[in-house]
């Protein structure tokens, strides 16, 4: 591929929608409905470009093409900032730009008439700006700014609605949680800077593989940076955001959970995973932080009654299964399910969108039968629950295989089995969502509709993709071709056709036990819940782990913020206000004593001398005769004393 045409094709991916961003926020009111469609031409014409990249990526053979320029110098030291594009950033360019665009679309018809509509629009087109910068870093220093900058889209946008308490509060709780995990990776990543003096991601790899930087100094980095990832991709114990994020508009929750926000987390591991290759223990941590959540998350899937927190659920879950494959090594493992989520997960929350459009509620045990009215929307639904579930030909049966045929081959048997069981867990409660959604009767007063095309077109591109997409990228080896990582833990081993066996035959057990329970109604939702009342309360109320929070950390420190206000109030305040009252009062003083002692001191001096004058003026009369007679007088007053006395 030719340098000089590429370096303006990779800046203007972001920048088209950052011109997005600018028109919509300045001249939004102006624009009305147009600025929906500026945002789409733009990120159009990124997906387009990115489509051209991964395809000549994939037919050149290229590793990687590089452009860095210097940004700052301080004495013998200089960083540098630049663009990249190597396999790994041609597989999620396309991965965002296509979600992204199907979202804008989406959008026309879920978001018409909203009040804020060009400020939505604006609000994408940014978040989608800051996921294509950080997937473009060539550096960790351009990867932290965008990495922020996508914390701070996601708070606005999953507080878009923040007349609604919940919204702001849902907003204010994913940015603050976040942050947690990034104060960690920013930790981590000064201890990089420090240990290499560089931010650039090729330098620092050839560092950490001649051995340069300690093992103990990599695993203790690997850890800090992976607490970026914990955050952001929601993983045990920072993913108590997620399922209060839903209160967002759904279009958002498709686009943070399928391509951008979530899915930094697991790019974050899989573009540093040059340090996890050199730091064992923290490849452990890993990949068991990403298996305890991935069934930890399908467990409170199981109860759960919204539509959008099952879906939630079920992210978290992914996510985890992602985490795990990079953790055991399964570096093509990990971004091949990334890939494949990305596009039935998207479908996932789209289509929960059309429900919540065409029923008017998000609660499944209020709809039921709604198939019979949204035929494409139960249909596209379908597909996106086969694809998670890994029911083959759909992407999903592919990708989850690797990752499952990365754990057996890793020799970590505990890990693979934990993620065999998720699977069945997986298959179970996606298809009581879909069976409790699209099928039997309604169980109260609905009126379901169909969505607009607008909605409607985006779910069968995304069914399509859900379909074809795993088939045609085992097909093309594309993830062999672009994104193998040989520096990374062995991936090879010889599961043969069990790993394949094992999940497909877990899938089809969730699907037949959700048939079962909740389609021919063979056995009681209700009886089991009786059964074990404990446990179902344990997972409504996902293990009491907000209410945990809030006792151990969020009441403390806002009775310590309080105890702080009042201490600021009362003795900050007070000695700052009692400080200026004596201020004042000795001010007033000294003017009283300035107007009265000093001022008086002057003046009444002033007034004698003039009073003094006024009365010895009337002895200079100009008469030689007064003269000689008080002369005269004076003598005959000094001789009468004289006598006298």
């Amino acid at each position: 591929m030719v340098k000089e045409i590429l370096l303006p094709l990779l800046i203007l991916i972001p920048v088209l929608p950052l011109l997005a961003f600018v028109l919509n926020i300045f001249f939004g009111k102006k624009l009305g409905g147009k600025a929906a469609y500026i945002s789409i031409a733009a990120v159009s014409v990124s997906f387009l470009i990115s489509v051209c990249l991964f395809a000549g990526m994939l037919l050149s053979g290229e590793q990687a093409v590089e452009f860095k320029f210097n940004w700052l110098n301080f004495g013998f030291l200089g960083i540098q900032l630049g663009l990249m594009l190597d396999g790994l950033t041609a597989v999620m360019l396309v991965v965002v730009t296509t979600v992204s665009l199907l979202v804008k679309i989406y959008s026309l018809g879920y978001m018409h008439g909203d009040p804020r509509y060009s400020r939505y629009y604006a609000y994408l087109s940014l978040f989608t700006v800051a996921m294509l910068g950080l997937i473009l870093a060539n550096n960790f220093l351009l990867l932290f700014i965008s990495w922020e900058l996508v914390g701070l889209m996601s708070y606005l946008l999953i507080g878009f609605w923040y007349e609604k308490k919940s919204a702001s509060d849902a907003g204010k709780k994913a940015f603050i949680t976040t942050k947690v995990g990034d104060l960690g990776f920013f930790i981590g990543l000064m201890l990089l800077f420090s240990a290499g003096m560089t931010f650039n991601f090729k330098d620092l790899a050839l560092l950490a593989g001649s051995g340069a930087i300690p093992e103990n100094t990599l695993n203790l980095i690997g850890i800090l940076i992976f607490c970026g990832a914990v955050g952001k991709s929601a993983q045990f114990p920072l993913h108590v955001w997620l399922p209060d994020a839903m209160e967002g508009p759904t279009p958002v929750s498709a686009l943070i959970h399928a391509a951008t926000m979530v899915a930094a987390g697991v790019y974050l591991v899989a573009r540093t995973f040059f340090i996890y290759a050199h730091a064992p223990l923290a490849l452990e941590v890993v990949a068991y932080t990403g298996t305890f959540t991935a069934i930890f998350a399908a467990s409170m899937a199981l109860v759960a009654n919204d539509i959008k927190r099952v879906l939630a659920f079920s992210t978290i879950s992914q996510l985890g299964y992602m985490i795990m494959a990079l953790g055991v090594g399964g570096y093509t493992a990990g971004m091949f399910h990334l890939t494949t989520h990305a596009f039935f997960k998207a479908l996932l929350f789209l289509g929960a969108g059309s429900v919540i459009h065409g029923a008017g509620t998000q609660d499944i045990r209020e709809m039921g039968g709604l198939g019979k009215k949204m035929k494409i929307t139960m249909g596209t639904f379908l597909i996106a629950c086969l694809a998670i579930a890994g029911i083959p030909p759909f992407s999903g049966f592919y990708s989850k295989e690797e990752v499952l045929s990365a754990a057996y081959n890793s020799g970590h048997l505990l890990i693979y089995w934990t993620g065999t069981l998720t699977a069945f867990m997986t298959a179970f409660y996606m298809f009581r969502l879909f069976f409790m959604t699209f099928t039997g009767k309604t169980r109260t007063d609905l009126h379901p509709h169909e969505s607009p095309k607008s909605m409607t077109v985006p779910l069968m591109v995304l069914a399509l993709l859900s379909v074809v997409s795993g088939y045609l990228l085992v097909l093309g080896r594309v993830f062999e071709k672009l994104v193998f990582f040989s520096g990374g833990a062995a991936e090879e081993g010889a599961s043969g056709h069990f790993v394949m066996y094992m999940s497909l035959t877990a899938a089809l057990l969730g699907i037949a036990l959700a048939f079962f329970m909740y389609y021919l109604k063979k056995i009681s939702p209700d009886y089991i819940t009786e059964k074990f009342p404990g446990l179902y309360r344990l997972l409504a109320n996902k293990y009491y782990i907000d209410e945990f929070y809030g006792a151990v950390i969020v009441k403390p420190v806002k009775k310590l913020s309080g105890l702080l206000f009042k201490f600021d109030q009362k003795v900050i305040d007070g000695a700052v206000n009692g400080s200026g009252f004596m201020t004042v009062l000795i001010s007033k003083l000294q003017d009283l004593f300035d107007k009265l002692i000093v001022d008086g001191a002057v003046n009444g001096t002033g007034r004698l001398t003039v009073r003094g004058g006024e009365l010895l003026k009337h002895l200079q009369t100009g008469l030689v005769q007064n003269y000689i007679l008080i002369a005269a007088a004076g003598l005959a007053l000094a001789v009468l004393l004289k006598i006298i006395f």
